[in-house]
């Protein structure tokens, strides 16, 4: 047995599925994981899988060409996850290569996303579902602060790698803003500038004490906010755990009427 050790990532996956498929190794005796095992199987040849830009390339492009964008935005999200494998649950790496896989022999990529009975596209869909509900959860709860300089930024701790879905979508929505919005989880930021499109650049050394230097207005309206926030409040119908199944603790900290009480 084979086993491709590959980064947790869009790029390295592919390249998994890539190296997999023309090693001539025998699909039945290779297994994909998106992550170092803990435990080592006895038997089993483990190899180190190198991201290839060049290689995830061909891979998206053939199943753009021969399966459609459906399949590859199923494939594309559940690679986004940051679920990592728990128990008997089959790794995300090798459910994305089992999955196209399956495509490939039947043929028909919608098909395939429509067998569910079929374990790797059942985790590929579950993978996906999760990576969906993350960024839908993101986009009602993300708030954008106008600092010094007109910069709209953003501060985001999410699960999974959802910062190009936001970045789409507010490029979209804010074609002639500039913003910034840094995913502090993985440390990655998109950067758009006014009428152009957005970067996906490593954010490690950002420095937040710096960039945090809000305009007079963003400071203004916000005192208005939370004056009003407090002011419409009842504090004997104050429900902690209402807002927790409303708006979920963990995004508390990057909302200004609720991160007070963490």
């Amino acid at each position: 047995m084979y086993i491709f050790i590959c980064e947790d990532s869009l790029e390295g996956i592919l390249t998994g599925v890539y190296d997999a498929c023309s090693g001539g190794l025998g699909h039945r005796n290779i297994h994909l994981v998106s992550s170092e095992p803990e435990n080592y199987e006895l038997f089993c040849e483990y190899i180190t899988v190198s991201p290839s830009g060049e290689k995830a390339e061909k891979v998206i492009n053939t199943i753009l060409s021969r399966f459609g964008r459906p399949f590859y935005e199923s494939i594309y999200q559940a690679a986004m996850s940051g679920e990592k494998q728990e128990g008997k649950k089959m790794d995300k790496a090798d459910a994305i290569y089992e999955t196209i896989l399956l495509a490939l022999a039947w043929g028909d990529g919608q098909k395939v996303l429509l067998s569910l009975g079929e374990p790797c596209v059942y985790r590929v869909f579950e993978l996906c579902r999760r990576t969906n509900r993350e960024a839908c959860h993101h986009l009602q709860f993300l708030r954008f602060s106008e600092l010094e300089n007109g910069v709209l930024f953003a501060i985001i701790h999410p699960k999974d790698h959802i910062l190009p879905f936001l970045a789409e979508h507010f490029s979209d929505r804010l074609p002639q803003e500039n913003f910034l919005i840094y995913d502090e989880t993985h440390q990655l930021a998109a950067v758009h500038k006014a009428l152009k499109g957005y970067l996906l650049v490593g954010a490690g050394e950002l420095d937040l004490v710096k960039i945090k230097q809000y305009s007079r207005d963003e400071l203004e309206y916000r005192k208005l906010w939370l004056a009003f926030f407090d002011h419409i409040a009842i504090d004997s119908r104050r429900n902690p755990s209402l807002q927790m199944q409303m708006i979920p603790k963990r995004y508390w900290a990057d909302t200004p009427e609720l991160s007070r009480y963490l």
